[in-house]
């Protein structure tokens, strides 16, 4: 019959329920918030109050579309962290909830151990198994998150560099609210830099020791650029908006890049992953297929539906946990900064 696990993810603000039996994936239900867009980012209050709506149904449409009953799952898992706290206490509450009434397991997963995983859903027995090799080197780039791990096994992680501030994905973010762009304005910022020349204006790159990322200095030097121009051409924005994309993309997976190659010379690692919201960047993904050409790396990327936040990647990762007994107490708390 195999091993299924409900899975929760409640981190921010899309309210997902999936179901998963083994390796596969039943179903994977997401409810957006389309709350935020009016407000430039995610507000916690609001955020947390959708979660509570939202629950319930989600997992009753996860459990139709996977065809599966209650009495079918082995153990529930769950984003313990990192998140917003508000909302990960909804999803926390509604585990314990059904694990106590279920009488199984109780696991909590982390959410960025989680997006790594993310490589190793399949959807259906007869899909070939592409997923990376061990060890591999994975980037997860996130609005939240910027990382660069080294994958021994599916629990055995180490990280190796992060941002010591801003995210890659919250750079893209806030540059794109400077121009007044809706959030979220990665997407947006990505179909225009198509349009532009990469090359049309110059920012500043952090200098930051060894692997380790920086993104805060270049979302400043972009508002004053941009608050510069626009003094002596009020349409500044409007008149090189495709340009200004396309330089601001470029930059700034110049600086993933640049640590990414490095990083992946000092371990030695030719197996390669990219992992969260970004990894679905036009730019970046053509940016680390060329590196590949030029250093024999294999690339591994997530199908689009798994790299943004999800709960068919909290079910995968709940499921190694399952099969190693790697269970959570039911005195187990939300954590808004949580280490793997």
């Amino acid at each position: 019959m195999g091993v299924t696990i409900l899975g929760i993810e409640s981190s921010c603000d899309d309210t997902s329920a999936a179901l998963l039996r083994d390796e596969y994936l039943l179903s994977n239900v997401i409810s957006g918030q389309e709350v935020h867009r009016n407000y430039g980012g995610v507000v916690p209050e609001l955020a947390s109050r959708a979660h509570q709506q939202h629950i319930i149904p989600v997992v009753d449409q996860a459990f139709r579309e996977a065809g599966v009953s209650r009495e079918d799952v082995d153990g529930v898992a769950f984003t313990q962290g990192p998140g917003l706290l508000g909302s990960l206490m909804v999803g926390t509450s509604f585990a314990k909830s059904f694990a106590l009434s279920q009488g199984i397991p109780l696991i909590g997963v982390n959410h960025l151990q989680a997006h790594i995983l993310a490589h190793f859903i399949r959807d259906t027995e007869a899909e070939e198994d592409e997923s990376p090799r061990f060890p591999f080197l994975c980037l997860l780039v996130s609005g939240g998150h910027t990382q660069l791990t080294v994958v021994r096994s599916h629990l055995d992680m180490e990280i190796i560099g992060e941002t010591i501030d801003d995210a890659a994905g919250e750079a893209f973010d806030k540059s794109g609210k400077i121009m007044d762009l809706p959030y979220p304005a990665g997407p947006i910022i990505d179909k225009h830099a198509r349009m532009g020349n990469p090359h049309a204006f110059e920012f500043t790159r952090p200098k930051i020791e060894g692997l380790d990322y920086s993104f805060s200095g270049l979302k400043t030097a972009f508002l004053y650029f941009l608050r510069d121009q626009v003094k002596q051409d009020r349409d500044f924005i409007e008149n090189h908006f495709n340009d200004l994309c396309a330089s601001l993309q470029h930059t700034i997976i110049d600086i993933l890049m640049d640590k990414f190659i490095r990083a992946a010379k000092q371990t030695n690692v030719r197996e390669i992953g990219i992992a969260g919201g970004v990894s679905a960047n036009s730019g970046l993904k053509q940016a680390v297929h060329q590196a590949a050409g030029r250093y024999g790396w294999r690339v591994h990327i997530p199908r689009f539906e798994y790299t943004m936040d999800n709960a068919a990647m909290i079910a995968m990762t709940g499921y190694y946990k399952y099969l190693r007994g790697e269970f959570t107490g039911i005195d187990a708390v939300p954590q808004a900064r949580f280490k793997y």
